[in-house]
């Protein structure tokens, strides 16, 4: 019998296995190009051997089909252009494997990390659909005042800073008044501090353009200010915060 029959026999030649990730943001379409694309890590959970990594590439999705439709089992959510990694991986056994993915890449400052663990047969392909990582998130960005900015108080009129951010859901998807990802379900707000003491709350309104929120922080001393702000969907959970820390002089 020669070598590769006795391979064959014992199971043990190594068989080419596809494996499509995909990444999807909570409540919002998947992570793909337009926002930097996940970094995707397939490791074997027994050896901790990197067996394929890449990152998502393609399109975020068709909202329609994700978030405006009723499901019923078996249909996708996904197409061919739709936002996906899709791995090659040789194994001569079946091996429990652990998904590892960071998104979004283009974004670090908010980007989330998430994982699950699958069992990967020799020669069995998981295409399609694939495996679906959701992860919870928000991005938001503190516009103004820029980081370390240092503000004459004399330039403040009525003792008022104005300030600005940027929100959008972790797959770039706008935040809009009444639109899909509704303005007016989200809380957003900053807490002012002094010398790293609490000076208050302040909530934020939305402005006309697509993702923006706007709020005017009382402010009487000069001194050292961080400024944290947050953003939370009571209705799916998801929150992103920002902070920084400028002076007034």
């Amino acid at each position: 019998m020669t070598a590769i029959a006795v391979l064959l026999v014992n199971g043990l030649m190594a068989a080419p296995t596809k494996v499509t990730v995909r990444v999807k943001a909570k409540d919002a379409k998947f992570i793909g190009t337009g926002i930097g694309g996940a970094s995707v890590l397939i490791k074997n959970n027994l050896t901790g051997q990197l067996l394929a990594n890449g990152i998502t590439t393609g399109s975020s999705g068709d909202t329609k089909l994700i978030l405006q439709s009723s499901l019923v089992r078996g249909q996708r959510l996904t197409d061919e252009k739709t936002a996906k990694y899709e791995a090659i991986i040789d194994i001569n056994e079946p091996t429990l494997v652990d998904i590892e993915v960071i998104a979004p890449l283009s974004r670090r400052g908010a980007a989330i990390k998430g994982s699950t663990q699958v069992w990967l047969i020799p020669g069995k392909d998981i295409l399609g659909e694939g495996i679906i990582i959701d992860l919870p998130g928000l991005i938001l960005d503190i516009l103004s005042p820029t980081s370390h900015q240092a503000i004459q108080l004399s330039s403040l009129k009525q003792d008022i800073l104005e300030f600005k951010i940027s929100l959008t859901m972790l797959c770039g998807c706008a935040i809009t008044k009444g639109g899909v990802w509704n303005s007016d379900e989200f809380e957003v707000k900053a807490i002012l501090k002094k010398d790293g003491i609490e000076t208050g709350t302040y909530s934020l309104k939305k402005l006309h353009e697509n993702n923006l929120f706007s709020g005017e922080l009382k402010i009487k001393e000069t001194g050292s200010y961080e400024l944290v702000i947050y953003a939370f969907n009571p209705k799916d959970g998801n929150a992103g915060v920002d902070k920084i820390g400028f002076v007034i002089q």
